[in-house]
């Protein structure tokens, strides 16, 4: 079994800055694809970034390209998004989530992924 537990939200003004943390355990973290997803009311989860499993490449949604940078520290099994120039439209819960597959290339599909954190909630005041 996989345990992943997010840290790091908050409320935030716009423009401002974030770093979230996602804690793993259970498996070997080195070995599984990762990625963030974000969820506001009333809308569907989305993605937000994803990192291969040796964190050679990442892949980024439109609307955080050049804002957000995911990275992992394999040996403290700890996954990271570094949130820069907040907006409003950031706000949401914020969700870790590790792929099922070993040796798994970043995705920015839902479905790849088998193990979901609890979620952190970020809110971007203007």
């Amino acid at each position: 079994q996989v345990q992943l537990v997010e840290s790091g939200g908050g409320l935030v003004q716009a423009g401002g800055s974030l770093r979230l943390s996602c804690a793993a355990s259970g498996r070997t973290f080195s070995l599984y694809a990762m990625g963030w997803f974000r969820q506001a009311p009333g809308k569907e989860r989305e993605f937000v970034a994803a990192i291969s499993w040796s964190g050679g490449s990442a892949d980024y949604a439109d609307s955080v390209k050049r804002r957000f940078t995911i990275s992992r520290d394999n040996a403290k099994k700890l996954l990271y998004l570094q949130m820069n120039s907040l907006k409003p439209e950031d706000t949401g819960a914020y969700y870790c989530a590790a792929q099922g597959r070993a040796y798994s290339g970043d995705s920015p599909n839902a479905f790849a992924y088998a193990y979901w954190g609890q979620g952190t909630q970020v809110t971007v005041s203007s």
